[in-house]
């Protein structure tokens, strides 16, 4: 199975509601009163914690830094990633939003051993762990600032060395490098709700050891951008 996985705005600080009614069920006031809505408007604002389903697709640029040599994919490699997600405001009258979900994403690098190229592939589903901030900005549409953690699980990959031409699982014991399946760190970027439009960009800081050489640090890094829908 070979699935390619993969894709920090300005954070905007209007205190307000929430989404527009499309996206998130309900409609805020409008951004030049701020706060809660006033009596013009208190009729068309909702005071229940709201849920938003998401579906994702994009892209990523990743990489694998390592003290090894055989490990180290410095160089950055593309792919796929898609996904669906869950946000649940974390209380009635705050623009604050845990989200989660699952995705399967493929990250690794590409990088050089002797003057010989060889890559590696690390496939994994994903689950972000992020708290969001939902800021109307324009009737519409919502800037969303996040930050938070992810865990993953390693499920696919290889390594090829294009010298010996060879391809072996990144995660398979007793020959070559090989990568612990687990995966966690820290996740950070923005994104752009426009009705039940939705696009964001972030970066995934791998804090986990990823080697197999409990002496040598090896982690992901992995820039994405997503599009997709929320309902």
């Amino acid at each position: 199975m070979t699935l390619l996985a993969t894709m920090l705005c300005l954070f905007a600080t209007l205190p307000v509601g929430a989404q527009p009614r499309s996206h998130r069920g309900y409609t805020p006031p409008p951004p030049r009163y701020g706060g809660r809505p006033s009596s013009a408007y208190s009729n068309r604002y909702s005071y229940a914690p709201n849920v938003y389903y998401g579906l994702r697709f994009g892209l990523s640029a990743s990489h694998v830094s390592s003290d090894a040599p055989d490990l180290n994919g410095s160089s950055s490699k593309s792919g796929l990633n898609v996904g669906a997600v869950v946000g649940v405001q974390m209380a009635p009258q705050t623009p604050l939003f845990f989200e989660t979900g699952l995705s399967y994403i493929e990250k690794g690098g590409k990088g050089k051993l002797g003057g010989d190229k060889f890559s590696i592939g690390l496939n994994y589903l994903e689950v972000p762990l992020v708290l969001k901030y939902s800021a109307y900005v324009a009737p519409a549409t919502a800037v969303e600032p996040f930050i938070g953690g992810y865990v993953a699980a390693g499920v696919s990959g290889k390594v090829k060395d294009y010298n010996y031409r060879e391809a072996y699982s990144s995660f398979d014991d007793g020959y070559g490098a090989n990568f612990k399946r687990f995966d966690g760190g820290i996740r950070v970027g923005c994104g752009l709700a426009y009705e039940m439009l939705y696009a964001e960009m972030g970066y995934d800081f791998g804090l986990s050891n990823i080697g197999d050489n409990d002496f040598d640090d090896t982690h992901n890094g992995a820039f994405f951008l997503n599009i997709g829908l929320n309902f």
